[in-house]
């Protein structure tokens, strides 16, 4: 896309644990397309990669990196773009994986929600304090581009207080326990994608590292799997997903492990790695198929996303559309298959071959669900946002 002098484009960031996804956006009349997309992947790692590609996904900057940390990576990022020449950038828009009981809404990222976002950061350790420092250092690199907070549970304040309490004393729910949700960017931007084709009763799979099931009710979250943070909900790459709070109990009275070594234990050493024994990523675990443990990972994850969308479709009174997405929704037909699988009294039919071929609609005409694949775009969802925060 050709840009014009009165064009001002946002910048859309997306941190991971050791990813940072990027966006240029501009906005043509009313429509939010991308300039340049990337990503710098391997942070903490002496093999960092970046690269920037074109809107027709050319390759416009391939360099190897250092960066220890996102801010490292943020200043790799920043001087690539320059070197495109990148033009002034009017907004910087950040993906924020929780803010709180307090920050529920995507807004302008002022003195305040920074201090509301400091406190929100015991809600998400593993995600916010990174997000915070991202934060920092695009002030110091875009200090007159203002900065937007974009809310991963923003999506999820629509959920029913039914559905938002845990089975906890009211002094609790009125300090912020609660089920927040999550994956709400991806959420927004496939039903962004879907337009019009949005039905009464629909559930999307998230599926990827962080996994999340969502049920939504003329396109509103209704219940949705994960919690008070993006641990609970189904097995995930190195998350537990859902246990029984006793054995937590039973880990500490045990001593086998307490505080910092409690949370590693569910967010960092569980999940498809701590059941296979050998890897969080689903392609390592197909590629060890005859390892009986990696298969096993395999079929106890396919398990907890099927149950998940059983107790949906109860939930909505049926099933319109399912919506597989994230990395392993989007491009992983095996284990589509094995979530699918035994699910045809609820109307769900896979076309074999559509499946494995991962094109939009892989669902059999005879099935009475529409079963769909769509690539969920969290950093042009962002930038949606923040042109329309700017106007």
């Amino acid at each position: 896309m050709a840009l014009t002098p009165d064009v001002a484009p946002v910048l859309a960031l997306n941190s991971g644990s050791s990813s940072l996804k990027f966006g240029v956006f501009a906005q043509d009349q009313g429509a939010v397309q991308a300039i340049y997309r990337g990503s710098l992947d391997g942070i903490g790692t002496k093999e960092s990669h970046l690269e920037i590609r074109s809107t027709d996904g050319r390759s416009l900057a391939q360099e190897s990196h250092s960066s220890e940390t996102q801010t490292h990576a943020l200043r790799a990022v920043g001087a690539a773009l320059r070197k495109l020449d990148l033009p002034r950038v009017a907004a910087v828009g950040h993906r924020i994986v929780h803010g709180g009981p307090e920050l529920l809404e995507h807004q302008r990222i002022t003195p305040e929600v920074l201090k509301k976002l400091e406190a929100a950061a015991t809600f998400a350790p593993l995600h916010v304090p990174i997000e915070l420092e991202l934060i920092r250092e695009t002030q110091s690199q875009f200090p007159d581009a203002p900065q937007f907070a974009c809310l991963d549970t923003a999506f999820h304040r629509t959920l029913p207080e039914t559905a938002a309490r845990f089975a906890l004393p009211e002094t609790l729910w009125e300090g912020g326990i609660r089920r927040y949700g999550f994956h709400g960017l991806s959420c927004e931007s496939i039903l962004h994608a879907l337009g019009k084709a949005i039905p009464p009763r629909t559930i999307i799979a998230h599926l990827g590292n962080g996994a999340s099931i969502t049920a939504l009710a003329d396109g509103r979250s209704v219940d949705t799997s994960m919690g008070l943070t993006p641990t609970g909900g189904v097995i995930m790459g190195t998350r537990t997903g859902d246990l029984d709070p006793g054995v937590l109990l039973h880990v500490m009275r045990s001593g086998i492990a307490r505080g910092v070594e409690l949370e590693a234990l569910v967010d960092e050493k569980s999940g498809l790695l701590g059941i296979s024994g050998i890897s969080s990523d689903m392609r390592q675990l197909h590629d060890a198929e005859n390892n009986p443990r990696a298969r096993l990972a395999i079929e106890m994850f396919a398990r907890a996303v099927k149950k998940q969308i059983g107790a949906f479709v109860a939930l909505l009174g049926g099933l319109d559309l399912l919506v597989f997405s994230g990395g392993i929704g989007e491009h992983d037909a095996a284990v589509r298959a094995e979530i699918c699988g035994e699910l045809e009294f609820l109307g769900v039919a896979l076309d074999g071959t559509k499946n494995a071929q991962n094109v939009p609609v892989i669902s059999n005409t005879a099935g009475r669900v529409t079963v769909r694949v769509v690539r969920t775009d969290e950093e042009g969802q962002i930038a949606r946002h923040v042109f329309r925060l700017l106007t």
